[in-house]
């Protein structure tokens, strides 16, 4: 290597020195910069994405009919006009169909317009279509209210929807969700039928679980399946993180099934509605001796199992207490305490027995639940000789999503239906097919 002399070396370090340091100047700002855009391009993306939904009106002064200056508890009034375009994503094994009677009830006092399938599922377990929606066309008026079972197909829901629609659904640990889904597709399920008990499967999942084989979405990660996902191509975190970013654009609301008290309260809230809108009995509940009782090593397994279905679980966990939090503890407490008492209500005088009964002692097969799989489904029996009015009310609290769905069905396409369609609440039409609605 050449060393140049003394005062020679000098003079060109200090001629080259100016330049040079303008150079490495330039580099390093530039560097900063870039890195400084992507770090805000990423961070916008993952944190203040644009809704892939307009953003809701706020909740207007009441108008007209619905519920609206209807009197609340505590003598306050109603002082918002209750939304009435509703998306709500039904999920299996959730206690959604809790949620769908409340729908079905809101709408059919009010003569709204239900998005209805054909069957009872929107050719569940494909991906939502709009064509499978009764009467809808490209050019026609969009429905109030989506509830029934699909896999969730935004693009295709908005052709049926009108803008402004409020996007909700539910979610469950997918420990308890997995054992109800194998108590109930446990006869129909392969994976599940080559497994003697759900011990047995647990056990070794992979050897009972075959990907792509009929009914094999009930077996593992069903709530992602359900919200219209894809298991992740690349391993890692960020792609089910950018996916549980995404629903977070689209759903205004996920509530928790473990909590379905809280639950109803938000959605009171967010919706205007009333108490008495909300307020409601548990359906397509099982016998309590149908339930396996999961202790914490069967828990940690069926959620390893279900990771997909654990990591949306405890993000909409998140969002959901961050929720409460914002509503107010204390505030939270009082409107429990009035939902709960008005159920109390209803039920004394709605139901016989107290509360949820085995089918045999229902003998009205218009609210006797459809039985499905190997377990009995619970209902309820009225009481006799109730007013009119009340009549009404609670036949509709105890109406089952079969038969309550055959009853908006015949309602909005008279011409198409029988008087014994009605009275089977649809179970010939569920004889022919192993895909049932569940919860």
């Amino acid at each position: 290597m050449r060393i140049l002399p003394g005062r020679q070396r000098w003079c060109c370090c200090s001629c080259c020195r100016l330049p040079l340091l303008w150079v490495t100047l330039a580099v390093c700002t530039t560097i900063g910069v870039t890195v400084q855009l992507l770090g805000i391009s990423l961070l916008k993306r993952l944190s203040s994405a644009p809704p892939l939904l307009p953003p809701l009106p706020a909740p207007g002064p009441s108008a007209g009919p619905a519920g609206v200056g209807e009197e609340e508890p505590g003598g306050s009034l109603l002082s918002c006009r209750p939304r009435q375009h509703l998306v709500f994503l039904k999920t299996h094994k959730t206690a959604s169909s809790t949620l769908v009677n409340i729908l079905h009830r809101f709408g059919d006092s009010r003569s709204l317009h239900f998005a209805l399938p054909a069957g009872y599922q929107f050719n569940y377990p494909k991906l939502f279509q709009a064509r499978r929606v009764k009467g809808w066309h490209p050019e026609g008026p969009p429905f109030d209210i989506l509830c029934h079972h699909m896999r969730f197909n935004l693009l295709e829901v908005q052709k049926v929807m009108p803008t402004d629609s409020f996007y909700f659904s539910i979610v469950r640990d997918p420990a308890s969700l997995a054992e109800s889904a194998f108590s109930y597709y446990r006869g129909v399920v392969p994976a599940f039928r080559r497994a003697h008990s759900l011990s047995e499967f647990l056990a070794s999942p992979q050897n009972f679980y075959r990907p792509g084989e009929r009914g094999s979405h009930y077996a593992r990660n069903l709530l992602w399946f359900d919200f219209g996902l894809d298991p992740p191509a690349s391993p890692g975190l960020a792609a089910i993180h950018a996916a549980l970013l995404g629903l977070d654009r689209i759903f205004h609301l996920v509530l928790l099934t473990e909590y379905m008290d809280e639950s109803l309260v938000l959605l009171r809230d967010a919706l205007c509605w009333s108490f008495r809108d909300v307020v409601a009995f548990q359906h397509n509940l099982r016998s309590p001796e149908a339930v396996h009782q999961l202790g914490p090593t069967d828990a940690a397994q069926l959620r390893a199992w279900n990771h997909l279905d654990w990591h949306l679980y405890t993000h909409f966990n998140r969002t959901f207490w961050a929720r409460v939090k914002s509503f107010g503890t204390a505030r939270m407490a009082g409107e429990m305490a009035v939902l709960r008492k008005q159920r109390a209500e209803f039920t004394r005088r709605c139901v016989q027995g107290g509360g949820p009964l085995e089918p045999g002692h229902i003998a009205d097969e218009r609210i006797r639940p459809f039985q499905f799989g190997q377990v009995p489904i619970l209902g309820y029996a009225l009481q006799p000789s109730l007013a009119s009015g009340l009549q009404v009310v609670c036949q509709q609290m105890v109406t089952p999503e079969l038969q309550y769905k055959d009853l908006l069905d015949a309602k909005q396409f008279p011409r198409q239906y029988k008087r014994s369609d009605l009275r089977q609440g649809g179970e010939a039409a569920h004889n022919s097919s192993w895909q049932k609605p569940s919860d």
